[in-house]
């Protein structure tokens, strides 16, 4: 397959390009240099791999939850992008690639996967992977106190816990969870690429306009109370 993928939901900034099988990849400093560095470094990859945007079979990008400038980069982009040439868009969960990542790096297949979303708050979503089947979500995406978080009921396998969150957090995680191996992941272009075959099959590539940002919290900034009582802990 010929696919171009990003992610900008974090202080990394992950794109990727596949051509069969080969994989063209950086990884750099995201957050407010994302949007000035995304495009270049895309239009080089495209070229190192010798591929035209009309000749991608889709554009994957990280539709969230993350950074909210980060998502609308990432979703702007891949819009225009996509319009442009005429390629259908593959929204993809940064959790699920999460998850991958640690699956990919770690052999994890029951990931609760985690993301820092500031605010004294992490992403949390648990997936679980088997042969044939690939990746089912053992709940909805949510955000919340890491101490809050619990494993749901399910998959006898050995829990992983993977994601950005550990340095802040780690700390603050119930028992249960800590006591879980713990792998720093990332939904990185990398696991993009490698979620984006079985994504395609199943039909969740859409057209550009319809290409929307997952924000789960629609909260943006915490309030000077919230700011003092997080900063008191």
């Amino acid at each position: 397959m010929k696919l171009l993928a990003f992610d900008t939901s974090t202080e990394q900034l992950s794109i990727g390009v596949q051509r069969g099988e080969r994989q063209w990849l950086h990884t750099g400093a995201g957050g407010a240099q994302a949007s000035s560095t995304l495009i270049p470094i895309v239009l080089r990859l495209l070229h190192e791999a010798g591929l035209a945007l009309a000749e991608l079979d889709a554009i994957a990008f990280g539709r969230g939850p993350g950074s909210f400038t980060g998502l609308r980069t990432a979703c702007a982009v891949a819009q225009g992008l996509a319009f442009g040439a005429a390629v259908p868009v593959l929204p993809v969960d940064t959790l699920l690639a999460v998850a991958e990542d640690a699956r990919a790096a770690h052999g994890g297949t029951s990931v609760l996967a985690l993301l820092d979303a500031r605010m004294d708050q992490v992403y949390a979503q648990p997936w679980a992977w088997t042969a044939g089947a690939g990746w089912t979500a053992l709940g909805e995406a949510q955000v919340g106190a890491p101490e809050a978080l619990a494993l749901p009921a399910g998959p006898a396998a050995p829990w992983v816990l993977a994601g950005n969150a550990f340095a802040a957090y780690g700390a603050r995680l119930p028992a249960a969870l800590r006591a879980q191996p713990q792998h720093a992941a990332a939904p990185s272009a990398h696991a993009l690429l490698g979620l984006a075959p079985a994504l395609l099959a199943a039909g969740r590539a859409v057209p550009a306009e319809q290409a929307l940002p997952l924000y789960v919290r629609d909260k943006v900034a915490q309030t000077t109370a919230e700011r003092a009582a997080a900063a008191a802990r």
